[in-house]
């Protein structure tokens, strides 16, 4: 079973790339970030006729996120219970697999802004809530996988230039203290089970030639539960669409599980 996350910074614009991406890398899940288009533009037909399902929870412009299976899903649920958020920033569903059902979320964590600001403080009471559910959803579901963008590069080898971005959003303490608290649950980081190479990135600004430099941050993550984990045989950031003409800023990644 594979499962994958991509931010595409606006489904409707990178829709031929995930299509693309989708029948060259056919997994049996990809979560989506920043879908920025309304519930009822989603482009659900373009996936059937490739062979998959989709769930979705969309928000005109900005935000939305959505699991594009190939198996339909069942007791799928739309944002944080007891968190009052007009911003579509999280969906789960349930997925068969031949060990079991397997719980998948998609999330995108909020940027934060800048350190101190008020969105700042937003974010760090997501995470918060954020923490609080997938504690009661790890009760119910035990193979449970976490796949988004979390806009948090957990460790200085996550990040181009440590000094640079020192005390910066992103990489804040506060921040990293909120992504660890989700791994003191008992989830994995499964990009870190493997050896990766130096350097290895999900996300690069749009500015400064810096995909070209290689100045990015590994903000996307794909987090197990303890059950899961033993089963990850593989996860890999797979950079070739950020070279594609019109990109997203984020690439797809890609972990393989023993279902």
């Amino acid at each position: 079973m594979k499962i994958a996350t991509w931010n595409v910074n606006s489904l409707k614009v990178r829709l031929p790339q995930v299509l693309n991406w989708l029948e060259a890398n056919p997994v049996d899940a990809l979560c989506l970030q920043e879908l920025k288009l309304a519930d009822e533009h989603f482009p659900l037909e373009a996936f059937t006729e490739i062979g998959y399902h989709a769930v979705w929870a969309g928000q005109k412009t900005y935000n939305g996120v959505a699991i594009i299976s190939r198996e339909p899903g069942r007791d799928t649920r739309r944002n944080l219970p007891g968190f009052e958020d007009p911003q579509q920033r999280v969906i789960a569903t349930t997925l068969p697999s031949p060990a079991g059902e397997v719980r998948v979320i998609s999330a995108y964590c909020p940027n934060g802004q800048s350190v101190g600001s008020d969105k700042y403080e937003y974010k760090l009471r997501w995470f918060l809530a954020l923490r609080d559910w997938l504690e009661a959803e790890l009760q119910m579901h035990p193979r449970l996988a976490v796949l988004g963008d979390y806009n948090v590069a957990p460790a200085d080898e996550d990040v181009h230039d440590p000094a640079k971005w020192e005390g910066d959003v992103l990489v804040s303490g506060p921040e990293r203290e909120a992504f660890q608290a989700l791994l003191d649950l008992g989830l994995t980081d499964a990009f870190r089970l493997f050896p990766q190479p130096e350097k290895s990135f999900s996300w690069w600004d749009y500015r400064r030639f810096a995909f070209r430099r290689n100045a990015g941050l590994r903000i996307d993550h794909i987090l197990l539960s303890e059950s899961l984990r033993p089963l990850c045989t593989a996860c890999h950031i797979d950079k070739e669409p950020r070279a594609l003409e019109q990109p997203s800023d984020h690439v797809p990644v890609v972990a393989t599980l023993g279902l």
